[in-house]
C-alpha cells in the first residue's frame, strides 16, 4: 500500500503539497522514470526543458524517499572523489583532477539556476563550516584549503583556528574548521517539489501512488503498475534505496543505511543567534560524522547516528539528544519536536553508480549520504544519456564497482562491520 509523508519537519512546513493522480490508464511517452526523488524529479526537468515527453511514476509522493528525510546540505564533499579520480585517470588522463574538482560544484549551479528560474522557495542559504573534531583533522583541512585557493576560490573559503570557533558556533567541541560560502543549505521538500511543478509546467507527467510492479523489456519497454501502464522508449531507475526493481542485475552494490534527523522546537531568535551567529550548515570530521542547520523558522535541525544495519532506530530522539547537547551545552534538555529517518543508497566505494540493466532501461543510483548536489548532477548527466549523448555517462558507466556476492540482509552486516572498524580506526586518526 502507499504510504504518506513522514512525520519530519519537512513535511510540517510544505508549501505547495503535492496531489498528483495514481496512474489509471495505459499511456505512451518517450520516457518514463520510476521514482519521484532528486534523480527522477532533476532528470525530468531537463528531458521537459528539451521537449522530451517525460512521465513520473512515485510510489509514495513527490520527495517521500531519502530526498524528503536528508539534512538538507549541498556541499561539495563529493563522495567517492579520490576513488572515481583514481579510475577517471585510466579513461581521461590528467584531465581526471580537474573533472572531478569541477564536478563538486556543479550540482550547486543547477540548484541556484534552477531556484531562479521558477522562483522555487525553498529557504535556499549560503555558508558552510566543516568542523575539525580533532586537532590532527586540520591537515585534511588544510589541504582542501590551499587547493580551493590554487583554483581561485579565495573570496569564498577560510580557514579557521580553533580560537576563531566562537565566532561562528558555540560549542566545546571543535579544533578548528574550513568555511565554505559556496556551500548552501536548504529545504529538500520544497526544492523537490518546485522542481517537481517545473517539469509539469513544461509538460511532465506525474503520477503519484503508482508503485511499478514490472518492466517487460524491449524496443520498447512496458512499465506496469497495478492500475496502468506506460509504453516508452526509454525507462530510467531512479528509486535509488528504495526500489526492488531488476535485482538479478542491480543486488549486491548498493546497500540502505539508515541516516536519522531531528529538529528541536522554534528557538528564541536570540538562541539561534548565540549557538549559530552566522547561519551556516555545519558537519564534523569523524567517518560517522554529526550534521546539523538552522531551519528557516530558528529549529535546530541535527542529523547523525548513520546505522549501517538498514534498520530504522527505534528512538531517534534519544540517540540524537546527548550528541545536541554536548555540542550546544546552552540546549541540554530541549524540546525535540520532530525526528525521522531516511535510507541512503551506500556504495562500498562510494562511487555514483550508473548503467544500464538492459538496451533502453537505465538505473543512476549510489550518492552515499550526498545526495542534494550529486543526484542533481547525475540527473543532467542521465538526461544526455537517455537522449544519446552518452560521454559523462560513459565515464560513470565504465567504473568498477565492489559486488558484494550476499543477501541484502547479510551484505548490510558486512557494511555495519566494515564501519565498526572506522569508527575504531577513528581513534587513531
Amino acid at each position: 500500500m502507499p504510504e504518506q509523508r513522514c512525520d519530519s519537519y519537512y513535511n510540517a512546513t510544505i508549501n505547495d503539497e503535492t496531489h498528483y493522480p495514481r496512474l489509471e490508464e495505459d499511456i505512451r511517452v518517450d520516457v518514463v522514470i520510476i521514482g519521484g526523488g532528486f534523480t527522477g524529479v532533476a532528470t525530468a526537468v531537463e528531458l521537459a526543458e528539451k521537449g522530451i515527453k517525460v512521465a513520473i511514476l512515485e510510489a509514495n509522493k513527490i520527495a517521500w524517499g531519502a530526498t524528503g528525510r536528508n539534512g538538507g546540505q549541498v556541499t561539495g564533499s563529493l563522495s567517492g572523489d579520490a576513488a572515481m579520480t583514481k579510475q577517471l585517470r585510466n579513461s581521461i588522463g590528467t584531465e581526471a583532477e580537474d573533472y572531478v574538482w569541477d564536478l563538486r560544484w556543479r550540482g550547486h549551479e543547477i540548484i541556484k539556476s534552477r531556484v531562479a528560474k521558477y522562483n522555487i522557495d525553498c529557504d535556499l542559504k549560503f555558508g558552510h563550516l566543516h568542523t575539525a573534531y580533532k586537532p590532527a583533522h586540520m591537515a585534511e583541512m588544510e589541504k582542501t584549503y590551499e587547493e580551493a585557493l590554487l583554483r581561485g576560490m579565495g573570496d569564498e573559503v577560510h580557514l579557521l583556528s580553533k580560537q576563531e570557533i566562537p565566532d561562528y558556533l558555540e560549542t566545546p567541541l571543535y579544533h578548528g574548521g574550513l568555511l565554505n560560502k559556496r556551500n548552501m543549505h536548504l529545504h529538500s521538500v520544497n526544492l523537490c517539489i518546485g522542481e517537481a511543478r517545473a517539469a509539469e509546467m513544461q509538460g511532465a507527467l506525474i503520477f503519484e501512488h503508482s508503485a511499478v510492479i514490472d518492466i517487460c523489456d524491449g524496443d520498447l519497454a512496458v512499465v506496469k503498475t497495478e492500475h496502468g501502464s506506460i509504453t516508452a522508449n526509454s525507462v530510467l531507475l531512479a528509486g535509488n534505496a528504495y526500489h526492488k526493481l531488476a535485482r538479478n542485475k542491480l543486488s549486491g552494490l548498493l546497500f540502505p543505511a539508515s541516516l536519522g534527523n531531528c529538529a528541536t522546537v522554534k528557538l528564541s531568535a536570540d538562541v539561534a543567534k548565540a549557538i549559530n551567529p552566522h547561519d551556516v550548515a555545519v558537519y564534523d570530521s569523524r567517518f560517522v560524522l554529526d550534521y546539523y542547520r538552522m531551519t528557516a523558522d530558528n529549529r535546530l535541525m541535527f542529523g547523525g547516528g548513520t546505522n549501517y544495519s538498514g534498520r530504522d532506530s527505534k528512538d531517534l530522539a534519544a540517540e540524537l539528544r546527548p550528541a545536541i547537547e554536548r555540542t550546544f551545552p546552552r540546549l541540554k534538555g530541549v524540546d525535540i519536536e520532530f525526528e525521522w529517518t531516511g535510507m541512503a543508497g551506500i556504495v562500498v566505494n562510494r562511487i555514483p553508480q550508473l548503467g544500464k540493466v538492459s538496451a533502453n532501461v537505465f538505473y543512476c543510483q549510489g550518492y552515499s549520504g550526498h545526495g542534494v548536489a550529486t543526484s542533481h548532477i547525475m540527473g543532467e548527466i542521465m538526461s544526455k544519456a537517455i537522449i544519446g549523448q552518452l560521454t559523462e555517462f560513459d565515464l560513470f558507466a565504465g567504473m568498477k564497482h565492489i559486488r558484494i556476492p550476499m543477501n541484502e540482509w547479510l551484505g548490510n552486516q558486512a557494511m555495519a562491520l566494515g564501519m565498526t572498524y572506522y569508527r575504531m580506526m577513528e581513534h587513531f586518526r
